[in-house]
């Protein structure tokens, strides 16, 4: 069945490309966002420029008369609340940073006012994270929905107050919530900020030595493509109070992705490693995710490191390296 769904965040990484898979799936998409990049995009799509809202969410108060109006109009059955500070090292180091808090919690709690204050509350999709979870560092550990919550850096510590918003938004006022525990996720579009697409653009500009954190790190790393598929199948079958985890369920090195990309790119271009050591990230448990709405991963690595790096050479070509 379509829907009418409003994203926040839409021009973002995550954002555009859920765009374009509602899109493709019949959907009327708008969005929210702080500012207009259609000049950035080459991967993923935004809606038509009359269908994009601007809301910074971190400002106190409630929206802006535009988006309250739009949204009268528009009747989402459906928001994807992406929006957020999702880089950790943004966050904070120990506490959350004003901002971080701002966006990620206060901001989520000024969008379900205003979700509430429609005259039919659509369903709401809250992408949280795996960094809700801290595990132990001597060996790989499966997380499932009832793993003990304990946020490994304030990232995480801002996505779990936003979900006890949620949470309670659902018990107390019925606002039918899924909230989604998304596990690290990748593809073209992604900012160099994050693990593969750093490799990738060191590639792709011709750095010599390619610099990498760890190859030891162990990781359940996911296509974005994935991701936005899983979203939207929980928009449509997953329960409202529930939680589901979204990741590959497979525990992979750092190591074993960037050697792919290494083969693909250059296997000459020498590599050195600035942060050595073992770590270890929660692996996702996606049984109860499988269940109810039928999803698992499609998308194979091998697609997601070639586009990732296509993408980063034809922005380099283009002269377009900033951040996306």
């Amino acid at each position: 069945m379509a829907e009418r769904a409003l994203i926040t965040g839409v021009t973002g990484f995550v954002g555009r490309h859920l765009c374009q898979h509602l899109m493709n799936q019949g959907d009327e998409v708008a969005g929210i966002a702080n500012t207009w990049q259609e000049s950035l995009v080459s991967w993923g799509e935004l809606p038509e420029s009359r269908n994009v809202l601007f809301w910074d969410l971190a400002k106190p108060g409630g929206p802006p008369r535009d988006v309250v109006d739009f949204l009268g109009t528009f009747r989402p059955t459906v928001i994807y609340h992406l929006a957020a500070i999702s880089v950790p090292e943004m966050c904070g180091d120990t506490q959350p940073t004003d901002l971080a808090w701002a966006v990620n919690v206060e901001g989520t709690r000024r969008l379900v006012e205003l979700a509430l204050s429609l005259s039919e509350p659509p369903r709401f999709i809250f992408a949280s994270t795996s960094h809700v979870y801290r595990v132990p560092q001597d060996g790989i550990t499966f997380v499932d929905e009832t793993y003990p919550v304990q946020p490994r850096n304030p990232y995480g510590q801002t996505k779990l107050a936003a979900e006890e918003i949620l949470l309670e938004a659902h018990q107390r006022k019925r606002l039918p919530v899924i909230i989604v525990r998304a596990f690290p996720h990748t593809g073209p579009g992604q900012s160099e900020k994050m693990m593969l697409p750093a490799w990738a653009a060191q590639f792709a500009r011709g750095d010599s030595p390619v610099k990498i954190h760890t190859s030891q790190a162990v990781i359940d790393l996911c296509d974005v493509r994935d991701v936005v598929r899983a979203y939207r199948l929980l928009a449509e079958k997953g329960q409202p109070g529930n939680i589901y985890l979204v990741g590959s369920g497979v525990p992979r090195t750092s190591g074993e992705v960037f050697r792919l990309l290494h083969r693909l790119a250059d296997p000459a271009r020498p590599v050195i490693e600035i942060r050595p050591g073992l770590k270890y990230d929660p692996i996702a448990r996606i049984d109860k995710l499988a269940r109810t709405i039928g999803w698992k991963p499609e998308m194979p690595l091998e697609t997601t490191v070639r586009d990732t790096y296509h993408w980063w050479l034809d922005r380099v070509k283009k002269g377009s390296i900033g951040q996306p």
